[in-house]
């Protein structure tokens, strides 16, 4: 049986493409979401926000240049106005978020996924910079 995962990805980040490799060491093809392209609506936003149990600001990504552009750094904006700006400028949403059986997460560093997922690590895994994350019985590898 299909295990079913979805990320929401962005293919220029290398923490996504970690994640979406570490994933695929399970041996499951997930639901791949390009966001910048196919936006969540505010209603699927304020949902996994909702389930990751986080506050709205630890999905906004601050360094992006509309962040301040639009003002969203003032501590009075309501949940809503953020989640809608996000749903406006995909690019504000942080990246990658991750649902499966197990859980929602926004995953941050990349092997913070390894605790959502359903099925073991089939082997040894490096991130691009070459930091290993998992041995070649699948484990983590101590401090990760």
């Amino acid at each position: 049986m299909p295990t079913a995962i979805t990320i929401y990805h962005n293919p220029q980040c290398g923490t996504s493409r970690n994640v979406l490799a570490l994933i695929r060491n399970t041996g499951v093809e997930p639901e791949v979401v390009k966001y910048l392209e196919t936006p969540p609506t505010a209603a699927t936003l304020k949902a996994l926000i909702a389930q990751m149990g986080v506050p709205v600001r630890e999905v906004i990504r601050q360094k992006e240049a509309i962040y301040q552009a639009l003002g969203l750094d003032d501590p009075a904006l309501s949940d809503e106005a953020l989640i809608a700006a996000m749903a406006a400028h995909p690019i504000l949403i942080n990246r990658p978020i991750v649902v499966t059986p197990l859980g929602t997460r926004l995953c941050r560093p990349s092997e913070a996924v390894l605790d959502i997922l359903p099925l073991p690590q089939r082997g040894a895994f490096a991130k691009e910079d070459g930091e290993q994350v998992t041995n070649e019985r699948g484990e983590r590898v101590a401090g990760r």
